[in-house]
């Protein structure tokens, strides 16, 4: 898959191709119901497909710390385009400029002049340009002008009820992960580099991989089971902590994760924590002992869950 940074990096390979647009925060069922139809528009014109998406999202740039928490990191959105044949994706970096520009505008610019779409799937209820101004019919009106065919995507529901972005995080908010994954096709997960931390799990016995959260946010807090991989081969189990870690008055969120039955150095590396299951709510501990003799119960209760599992 080609990741194309920026309108400004595009070139005349690119134009000609199958396209869609969105946030795609946690490509979830909804997302890939789109991405598979993308996959055989492009397939049936003999076409390469494209996904047109942001960073930052949207309404993290009108919203700022008020946004809802991200389901996922950019990393995470690239790799499940990938591995639902999305063959490129247009990576448009959303500040003031962008947000300014009219609809008519970013679809001459984007659309026609920058990847020259011939097909062009998307929602009825998708909006898009200054004041998200434009709509369906917008765009529709658009592909007449410019010669592309604009595709209705019919929203996509379980339970009664239209699988959103939305719905995924009330669900982890409130620790129900089989939701979640009901929603999501796929276990919740983080990934994200492991970098240095303040070595405190370690100085009790438990050491721990400490991973930054997208955009210091998260849909959900607690103790997990989980399970961790890397790029470098680890497949093992876990226990991890996502908060402040109140009994050491931490101050950031964080991911905290005690791979079990492992010593190695896992410092830069990059992972993949996959949630298994909720053990209990973040709490203050009055001293380092009563954590440690929490984290160890977490520990066993871990342990004996995941081998449920297999």
């Amino acid at each position: 898959m080609e990741l194309i940074r920026g309108a400004h990096n595009l070139r005349a390979q690119h134009r000609g191709c199958v396209a869609t647009i969105g946030n795609f925060d946690g490509v979830h069922l909804g997302h890939q119901a789109i991405l598979e139809q993308l996959r055989r528009e492009a397939d049936a014109r003999g076409l390469p497909s494209a996904v047109i998406t942001f960073e930052p999202l949207p309404h993290e740039f009108f919203r700022g710390t008020h946004a809802p928490a991200r389901l996922t990191g950019l990393r995470e959105r690239l790799r499940e385009f990938a591995r639902h044949g999305v063959d490129r994706v247009l990576l448009l970096r959303f500040d003031r400029k962008l947000a300014g520009l009219e609809a008519n505008h970013f679809v001459e610019r984007v659309v026609v002049d920058g990847l020259g779409v011939r097909a062009m799937i998307v929602g009825d209820d998708f909006r898009f340009g200054r004041d998200r101004a434009g709509d369906f019919a917008t765009l529709r009106a658009a592909g007449e002008a410019h010669v592309f065919e604009v595709i209705k995507h019919e929203t996509f529901e379980q339970d009664g009820a239209r699988v959103s972005s939305t719905r995924i995080r009330q669900a982890l908010a409130e620790g129900d992960l089989e939701a979640a994954h009901r929603l999501l096709g796929r276990p919740y997960a983080f990934s994200g580099r492991v970098r240095s931390g303040a070595a405190r799990g370690r100085s009790i016995g438990f050491p721990t991989a400490n991973i930054a959260l997208p955009r210091n946010s998260t849909p959900l807090r607690g103790v997990y089971a989980v399970s961790v991989t890397s790029d470098a081969g680890l497949n093992a189990n876990g226990v991890a902590n996502i908060g402040t870690r109140p009994t050491v008055d931490g101050q950031h969120l964080l991911l905290e994760v005690h791979v079990l039955s492992f010593s190695g150095d896992l410092y830069r590396q990059h992972l993949c924590v996959t949630l298994r299951h909720k053990l209990r709510d973040e709490k203050r501990f009055e001293s380092l002992d009563a954590l440690m003799h929490q984290i160890r119960h977490d520990a066993s209760l871990a342990e004996a869950l995941l081998a449920q599992d297999t």
